[in-house]
């Protein structure tokens, strides 16, 4: 780089040197070049001269020097590429027509000087040299000085190839000299500060590759191949795709690069990573020499069937559609036109005129296989029968006119600049001096339409508007290559309406159905992609999302938590309301409770009705019948409270329950108590000198349950006032569903109501036990006691039930527990009087009742 640099220094001292006038020396000093300078291809003379350089030849010559004698002159070799020269005759179509306008450069002639370039280095910079000094061999100072410093062309068209076209950007740019290139696709040539005199007709790669990267991702391809040539077009084009393709989300398995001057061994491992490549795509952004070059190495070992998708170098070529195994190809390309007179022009040429260039013998010779005057040794002499019209190669071929008509646009362009220049009101001046600063001025602002309807401008980098026709590769009956348009893409449209489809794609193989080429399927919902250690993003493993988690959309990075009060269907591809779950009237273990419930509160009521019928006899009057009334409604009570559990909680009824709850038990275990107390008070009275009845009477024991229930109304009240219980969402038992329960509020205020019942049973327990053996035919205190247990027993068992019980069983366990003592007390105190008064009423008299005898069991 640092030697290009200076190089180019020194060529723009030189120039200043010899050309200005300042340079000029009183002693005449004449200098002859070394050689003759490289005879023009394709040449006519005017008063502005237009210079075009065309890769018309793909190989240069080389010999290697010996240093003893003067090298000799690069010349072509190679076939002749004749959509190459068709392409550089639509230079010459369009001078000879703008000659021929009255509008446009009126009065005036352009000339041209059409040059090959052999697609190498080396020759386009020796071309662009001499089309920008004159051709004379002699320079002499003192006439040279009194000429204008004005280079021999106006401007360059040319070259086709973006790695030729920097070279000669970088020289002709220190000159100012315009260059107007039809091919060279390089996205680096948009900067102007490299390339100030650049400018070009063909859009930039910079927008092909960002449309070869949305279509791969319109398509659905994620894991492609990419192969491109190893030149300032394929490196700097891939290099864009590649940026562009990450932006996508789109993974390349490989990226490999060939030119067709590497050795066969690279080419043979190019095209073993293409073969052994799981990438079903490819992306070839080559050259269309390189492309014929891997084609023909691919096609001699089998090759497993890819989709192939081409830069617009190789998609239109010609030469490379011949090679059936990229049938079904997809690429950009510029828009096909119509020059109308353009085929009649390339068809007028006769053995005379192809005599007058080099390059039309060649072309001549070549396409009928004969020699004109003898020019090629042991061939046939051409005898002036051959019909150009019944040609059938690139060179008669006018329908896929793309790369052409861009030619055709470099030179309307320059002669409009050259017309801005040197016109006023449609008068001419041919005399006009006129420099390359003054037509590169007006380049910049020329915009116009050519005749064939194509709009020509250029921006601020020199680049037109990005339009591209999407190209597809259709097979045809008879097995050929057709090129096909199916869409079109334009880059000045919003983002994601640059595309428009016009017929259907044809596929590898002829399918209609899109192929696939992916490292990996897609994750469905429900589940999340997590990437393989070492690989790229797009190779990756669907992991089912958590417990809780769902993932709404395919191939998502993350799965997402469903709200508090939702949870992920089967699927986990959507959040659904968690169901309510409580302890509900429909529910069947509801039914059964309440069955119970009321089963016990109507035998409680069944039991108050026998004791109010016989409130007159012994059995009942002998233990305080108003505790035992009030004991059968407390029971009543018992059994009516737990169905205050059953339902939706709500505030009111997580308060009433508990507190329902806690009274109505401690009113039954007073009753209880007080009936053992007077047991044993009972029996001490019998003492001599006893009064202790006295102290312990009906009002006493009244008093003492009062007393006994307020302590707990008290509880109850200071745990409804400080933290009362409340409807609440348990989450935590169950994730998949919601728990509705009542919380305590105030733990403490609940163990409290719980552990005041569990005191006055566990006195009225010890009570009862001490006189369970006190003498009586009838002694209440040993089924009191019994009762008691039970009653222990239960409540002992409920707290790690209650504990431990999930969810809406919490609630069962506790409704159980109040029936279960309640049946309990009902069964164990009341049942042996009930069955005495209906089944031995010779028993129910006082007489038996306070007998000495010894009793009789039950």
């Amino acid at each position: 780089m640092q030697l290009s640099l200076s190089l180019m220094w020194f060529v723009s001292m030189l120039w200043i040197t010899v050309f200005s006038t300042a340079g000029c020396k009183a002693d005449p000093v004449s200098c002859r070049l070394w050689a003759q300078s490289q005879l023009s291809g394709l040449s006519m003379n005017g008063d502005f001269v237009i210079g075009g350089i065309f890769s018309i030849h793909s190989y240069m010559t080389s010999q290697q020097n010996t240093y003893t004698r003067q090298p000799p002159q690069p010349q072509c070799s190679g076939s002749m590429d004749f959509r190459e020269l068709r392409i550089a005759r639509a230079m010459e179509f369009a001078i000879h027509e703008i000659n021929n306008r009255t509008d446009l450069l009126p009065g005036i002639t352009l000339g041209y000087q059409i040059r090959d370039s052999c697609a190498a280095v080396t020759m386009a910079i020796k071309v662009a040299f001499q089309l920008a000094n004159d051709v004379e061999s002699v320079f002499n100072d003192i006439d040279s000085c009194s000429k204008s410093p004005a280079a021999a062309v106006s401007a360059i068209i040319g070259e086709s190839g973006s790695t030729p076209s920097i070279s000669m950007a970088r020289m002709l740019g220190l000159f100012g000299i315009p260059q107007v290139s039809h091919y060279a696709t390089c996205a680096c040539l948009s900067d102007k500060r490299q390339y100030p005199a650049f400018f070009r007709t063909i859009p930039s790669d910079h927008h092909q590759a960002a449309a070869l990267a949305r279509m791969v991702k319109h398509f659905g391809w994620t894991w492609v191949g990419a192969v491109r040539s190893d030149s300032d077009y394929g490196n700097n084009g891939m290099a864009s795709f590649l940026k562009a393709a990450q932006e996508e989300g789109i993974c390349v398995e490989y990226s490999e690069s060939y030119y067709r001057t590497q050795p066969r061994s690279k080419l043979e491992r190019v095209a073993n990573v293409i073969r052994r490549s799981t990438a079903r795509v490819i992306v070839a952004f080559l050259a269309a020499t390189e492309m014929r070059v891997i084609m023909d190495e691919l096609a001699r070992q089998p090759l497993p069937t890819l989709q192939w998708i081409g830069s617009e170098s190789w998609i239109t070529h010609p030469e490379c559609q011949k090679y059936n195994m990229c049938a079904g190809a997809i690429g950009f390309g510029v828009p096909r036109s119509v020059i109308p007179g353009f085929r009649e022009f390339l068809l007028d040429l006769s053995p005379a005129q192809a005599l007058k260039s080099p390059l039309l013998t060649e072309f001549w010779e070549r396409s009928f296989s004969c020699s004109l005057k003898g020019s090629s040794e042991g061939a046939q002499q051409c005898d002036g029968s051959e019909d150009i019209r019944a040609l059938q190669n690139p060179y008669t071929d006018t329908s896929q006119l793309r790369v052409t008509n861009m030619v055709y646009k470099a030179t309307y362009a320059i002669a409009h600049a050259i017309h801005g220049v040197i016109c006023n009101d449609m008068q001419c001046d041919k005399t006009t001096k006129v420099t390359p600063l003054q037509i590169l001025d007006q380049l910049k602002r020329v915009n116009f339409t050519t005749q064939n309807g194509y709009q020509v401008t250029f921006d601020s980098n020199g680049d037109p508007a990005a339009v591209y026709e999407l190209i597809n590769w259709q097979t045809e009956k008879d097995g050929s290559i057709d090129v096909v348009t199916v869409g079109r893409y334009d880059s000045s449209k919003p983002r994601g309406q640059e595309f428009s489809m016009s017929r259907a794609i044809s596929w590898l193989g002829g399918q209609t159905e899109v192929p696939r080429s992916v490292c990996s399927e897609s994750c469905p919902p429900g589940t999340r992609k997590a990437v393989q250690k070492g690989k790229p993003v797009c190779c990756y493993d669907c992991i089912p999302c958590a417990e809780g988690e769902i993932s709404k959309n395919t191939d998502s990075l993350n799965c997402v938590q469903c709200p508090h009060d939702f949870w992920p269907n089967t699927q986990q591809d959507s959040c659904l309301p968690k169901p309510v779950e409580f302890l509900s009237w429909d529910d069947t273990l509801s039914i059964i409770l309440t069955v119970f419930s009321i089963t016990g509160a109507f035998i409680a009521v069944c039991v108050a009705a026998l004791f109010y019928k016989h409130r007159t006899s012994p059995i009942v009057r002998a233990n305080n019948s108003e505790l035992s009334f009030l004991l059968l409604f407390s029971l009543i009570s018992c059994f009516l409270c737990s169905l205050t559990f059953i339902g939706q909680p709500s505030e009111w009824s997580c308060m009433l329950r508990h507190t329902a709850f806690g009274i109505t038990f401690v009113l039954c275990i007073s009753c209880v108590l007080g009936k053992t107390i007077v047991v044993l008070m009972a029996f001490r009275a019998t003492l001599p000198g006893s009064n202790v009845m006295k102290w312990f009477g009906p009002p006493q024991q009244r008093l003492s349950v009062l007393a006994f229930t307020l302590i707990q109304v008290l509880i109850c009240v200071l745990w409804l006032t400080i933290s009362p219980p409340f409807p609440f969402q348990n989450l935590k038992h169950y994730k998949e569903r919601i728990i509705l329960e009542c919380g305590l509020g105030s733990a403490i205020g609940f163990w409290a109501v719980l552990g005041y019942i569990g005191f006055l049973a566990l006195l009225c327990f010890i009570l009862a036990f001490l006189a369970r053996k006190l003498p009586d035919n009838f002694n209440e205190a040993k089924f009191i006691t019994f009762s008691m247990l039970i009653f222990c027993a239960v409540w002992v068992t409920f707290i790690p039930a209650y504990v431990s019980s999930p969810g809406k069983f919490t609630v069962a366990v506790e409704i159980f527990a109040i029936l279960a003592s309640s049946f309990g007390l009902i069964f164990c105190i009341f049942a042996p009087k009930c069955f005495i008064i209906m089944f031995r009423p010779e028993q129910n008299t006082k007489k038996h009742l306070m007998g000495k005898g010894a009793s009789q069991s039950l």
